[in-house]
């Protein structure tokens, strides 16, 4: 019965949770398995749980003092009109609102995770020959991208790195070029960046 158990979060792993939705009940004393396989049932029996499904992965939170089940939505087919309806009925009886109304009216609102900025792309095709034309470029892209505090970081690794063909690599790991390391999709018309002994 260990993948049962009701896992405890806090209203912080909550305010991360934007974009999903689920049925938060409050004031929910006692023994939590007991809630998960009543409301369950409970839905079941009203026709809102379908196909024989169920409300997994529930999770349990203290707000203000009270206890707090979110039973996520997941995969589950439900008749949401239905629901919706037997949220407003049993509200005296469970507090019962949706994650997307819980956080904002209760929590302060979603937390919005930081997007990793997007490295931006440069040919190093045709550049090649002057470290500190194409380190210029390189720095004018960050820089657009919002992520300046690399263009340091950059130069300095570059001025250590004391070879043309490292500081091109290096430079790379910044801005993604044909020498970036996920093999990114290669227009293979114009590969001039001279980094191997082929000739």
């Amino acid at each position: 019965m260990s993948d049962n158990t009701v896992k405890q979060i806090t209203t912080d792993d909550l305010r991360h949770m934007e974009g999903q939705e689920g049925l938060v009940l409050q004031g929910c004393g006692g023994d939590p398995q007991e809630w998960v396989d009543g409301i369950n049932r409970e839905l079941t029996e009203a026709g809102i749980l379908l196909d024989g499904g169920k409300l997994e992965n529930v999770v349990s939170f203290r707000h203000d003092g009270v206890t707090c089940l979110l039973f996520p939505f997941g995969d589950a087919e439900l008749n949401i009109g239905k629901f919706a309806m037997w949220r407003i009925q049993t509200h005296d009886r469970y507090g019962g609102t949706w994650l997307s109304d819980y956080v904002p009216n209760r929590l302060g609102g979603f937390i919005q995770a930081e997007p990793q900025p997007q490295k931006p792309r440069m040919e190093l095709a045709g550049q090649d020959g002057n470290i500190y034309a194409v380190l210029g470029r390189a720095s004018m892209l960050l820089k657009e991208a919002g992520m300046q505090d690399k263009i340091d970081e950059m130069f300095q690794r570059c001025a250590a790195s004391g070879d043309y063909y490292k500081a091109l690599n290096i430079i790379s790991e910044y801005v993604e070029t044909e020498l970036s390391p996920p093999a990114v999709p290669q227009k293979s018309t114009k590969k001039k960046a001279r980094n191997t002994h082929e000739r």
